[in-house]
């Protein structure tokens, strides 16, 4: 940077707005990206924008903390907007109460088969024991996920990177793989998204669909409680024998 320009970012950075701006601003760029793209997932927002924010804490060499002082209201507004998945489920009251059991099984399915997958795939890799445990709940939403990852002996850290890349993936190639299982339900479709892919697949799900979005959600709230309860009793199970 020249003198000049290094002095503005110096007064800037210190605006705890910075990480706020910066945020919604790489937002935009890689949804106009997305959208120009006309929607492909290989063109996720997400990834392009978290992709964008690193290159400019990295070129800046602003530090994390710094960034997240301005970014935290984003995070905060998680809370509400994860409790705001309420409404359209609510509209899809009556499909809810016919397929109860079947989505608490599906749920329970989708978040076995991924703790034992990821766990599985660690173990034969090779990989530390508190990477193992890390890797364990990386198919639930971020804040769920490293309070799951704490309580076992994971590193809550290395688990939100998991989260974020498990979410990305699965919105990027969900679409062709539930294709190829010729899958068309909107209900169905979402569920799946939900379970394996979290918050980040919702996002996915509602750009398609209000139905779609909904279970996605439903799946998402479902699995998280699942694994949270189950995950460490089972730990311990295992511990046991």
């Amino acid at each position: 940077m020249t003198p000049k320009l290094n002095a503005i970012w110096v007064y800037l950075s210190a605006s705890p707005l910075l990480g706020l701006t910066a945020t919604l601003l790489a937002y935009q760029l890689a949804y106009a990206l997305y959208a120009r793209s006309r929607f492909n997932p290989l063109v996720n927002p997400v990834a392009i924008s978290v992709g964008v924010l690193v290159l400019i804490l990295s070129v800046t060499g602003t530090p994390y903390q710094t960034y997240f002082d301005g970014a935290q209201f984003v995070h905060f507004l998680l809370g509400p907007a994860t409790v705001a998945l309420a409404i359209p489920l609510y509209q899809q009251l009556e499909k809810l109460r016919r397929n109860w059991l079947a989505f608490l099984l599906g749920s329970l399915a989708g978040s076995a088969a991924a703790v034992v997958t990821a766990m599985g795939v660690g173990k034969l890799l090779g990989a530390s024991p508190a990477t193992i445990l890390s890797l364990a709940p990386k198919s639930v939403t971020t804040p769920i996920a490293m309070g799951i990852s704490e309580k076992i002996g994971g590193l809550p850290s290395l688990t939100a990177v998991l989260v974020i890349a498990t979410g990305i993936l699965g919105a990027v190639v969900a679409r062709g793989i539930l294709n190829l299982m010729r899958i068309g339900d909107a209900s169905t479709r979402g569920f799946a998204l939900g379970v394996t892919a979290h918050g980040i697949g919702t996002a996915r799900a509602f750009q398609v669909s209000q139905e779609m979005g909904a279970f996605a959600g439903l799946a998402m709230g479902m699995s998280g409680v699942l694994t949270a309860v189950l995950l460490p009793l089972a730990l311990k199970l295992a511990e046991f024998f």
